[in-house]
């Protein structure tokens, strides 16, 4: 399994605020855009649930980002050979709706797919996006498809205590610490200190995660442009 800290994830924006980990692996995500982690800090192991998310009303951005890159490994499918997944882990939105330049992220994909042998895997990394691709099977054409999980929140702001649900639904805590976060990619952030119906619905959630716990509190953090806090009360 890769240690995603070896190819610079820990300067990506899911974690460039968050503390510093010695490993990262990525297992997967599940339908509701979830993504699970395992990490180690401080020589302890630890699950990571994130959550990368964008206000409604920014979604045209997202879309566009999203179209941009779906056209960058359509392009690099025509210069590989085998079957891959493209698994966009995360990336700066607002950044690359200024500074993507298509042809030089093609590239990139196609020089790392083209290094891969079946059931390999090896990270991107272009600008702000980070990535996993993964080498399925040997062909003597080229397919890559994309995967991505960014959830649109559709609620008031006052109601981002149910990505904190959505986070824990069907999750059992492990023996192991558990880390919950949130990355908002909105160039407004949802999260809002003085907004008093958001954070009393948050502090309420918190609450009643205590007595749910195994052995271990999680952590919660919540991240956007304004950096990571972690949500104690």
């Amino acid at each position: 399994m890769l240690n995603l800290i070896d190819f610079g994830f820990q300067n990506s924006n899911l974690f460039r605020h968050m503390p510093l980990f010695d490993e990262i692996s990525y297992i997967g995500h599940d339908e509701d855009k979830v993504r699970r982690y395992k990490a180690v800090r401080e020589n302890q192991n630890c699950d990571i649930l994130s959550l990368n998310f964008i206000r409604a009303d920014e979604k045209i951005l997202w879309e566009a980002v999203e179209d941009f890159i779906k056209r960058s490994t359509s392009s690099a499918a025509a210069s590989v050979r085998g079957a891959y997944i493209f698994d966009l882990l995360t990336i700066d939105i607002h950044k690359e709706i200024k500074t993507f330049q298509h042809s030089e992220f093609t590239a990139v994909i196609i020089n790392t797919a083209g290094k891969l042998a079946p059931g390999q895997a090896r990270m991107v990394k272009y600008s702000s996006a980070y990535a996993l691709v993964h080498k399925i099977i040997a062909e003597d054409w080229g397919k890559i498809t994309f995967k991505t999980a960014v959830n649109v929140f559709k609620d008031k702001a006052d109601y981002l205590d149910l990505l904190i649900k959505q986070l824990l639904r069907d999750f059992i805590f492990p023996h192991d610490p558990v880390i919950l976060l949130l990355n908002d990619l909105s160039q407004n952030p949802i999260f809002d200190p003085r907004n008093g119906t958001q954070q009393a619905r948050i502090r309420k959630v918190i609450a009643d995660l205590i007595p749910n716990s195994v052995e271990f509190v999680p952590e919660i953090y919540i991240q956007d442009k304004n950096g990571a806090r972690e949500l104690v009360f």
